[in-house]
């Protein structure tokens, strides 16, 4: 799970080695815009770390901690390059629906550019699809370490 994989895109944009303008950088993500935008912004926040999908994720504090960053860095950038959306979707698409077998959260500024695109950013419940950072974090959220599980 940790490292870098050097066939995988998303670790050589996050190492710098592309010449992906980068939006965000420190040492645990990097930001950049998606080549391929669904929305007015649409950007990407990925870890540094290689952690292939959602399902590498577990109740622990430095896997919350770092999709709660995650989440932090799209807010701030969306917040501040579309002040003027009215609505933003922060998310993940789960196996077999992910695009890169590399972590990334999508940020997205309404409205979805075409229309149809939203269809690639729903939830399809119990089978997958798109998840809600906010729903994420609630599933890998560590426990009190005061219960006895």
């Amino acid at each position: 799970m940790a490292g870098v994989t050097s066939q995988c895109v998303f670790c050589q944009i996050a190492r710098n080695s592309t010449t992906t303008t980068l939006l965000h950088s420190d040492n645990m993500v990097v930001a950049f815009q998606d080549i391929k935008p669904a929305a007015f912004r649409h950007y990407l926040v990925i870890p540094v770390e290689h952690i292939p999908t959602v399902k590498d994720l577990h109740r622990k504090d430095e896997d919350y901690s770092l999709v709660s960053h995650m989440l932090n860095v799209g807010q701030t950038l969306l917040y501040q390059d579309a002040p003027q959306s009215k609505h933003y979707r922060f998310g993940f698409h789960q196996p077999p629906f992910n695009s890169v077998d590399h972590l990334h959260l999508h940020c997205l500024a309404l409205p979805f550019t075409p229309r149809w695109k939203c269809l690639k950013y729903l939830s399809l419940g119990p089978l997958g699809g798109f998840i809600e950072a906010e729903k994420l974090l609630e599933k890998i959220k560590p426990l009190p370490s005061n219960l006895n599980v």
